[in-house]
């Protein structure tokens, strides 16, 4: 077992939403259990999920590899999303890649040599009127991220991590 005995009670907390017959439909749900728990879903904890739930690896990894907000390699601490489709783009997304870009020292799909943060390009988040917007470990949520706002999050986000 890779995960721990929390991360299974959860799983099979999620299996019981489903008939029997479609434990498919947890994969998602127990992929974002894994991630939580692992920072990013391996292809052993994608197979792992697969046997606990019961249905072929392949299920599991094309739901994996289909979503952007899966990792299947290592990530950093705090993987930092930003989206540049176009509404986000017309109010400064792109900008606001390119500002961490700098700061951080890193490109999208790098992550800062301390392992601090990953930073990655995000499809539409769906909060075009608060452009631009980025999630912080796709939990968290920060909108019209200009250059000072910016700054302090990776600030705080840096001493929090140190700390812990």
């Amino acid at each position: 077992m890779l995960l721990s005995e929390q991360a299974y009670r959860k799983i099979d907390k999620e299996l019981t939403k489903f008939p029997s017959d479609q434990k498919q439909s947890a994969i998602m749900a127990a992929l974002t259990i894994a991630q939580d728990e692992k920072n990013w879903v391996s292809t052993e904890v994608i197979e792992d999920v697969a046997a606990y739930i019961g249905v072929p690896p392949i299920a599991v990894q094309e739901v994996a590899t289909f979503y952007n907000m899966f990792h299947t390699r290592p990530v950093g601490r705090y993987t930092l999303s930003v989206c540049t489709n176009l509404p986000c783009a017309l109010r400064d997304g792109v900008k606001t890649a390119d500002h961490l870009k700098q700061k951080l020292g890193i490109d999208f799909q790098e992550t800062t040599e301390d392992g601090m943060f990953t930073l990655v390009e995000g499809e539409c988040m769906g909060a075009c009127g608060d452009a631009p917007v980025m999630l912080v470990n796709n939990k968290h949520m920060c909108v019209r991220m200009a250059g000072d706002k910016l700054d302090a999050l990776v600030e705080e986000l840096r001493q929090q991590g140190e700390a812990a």
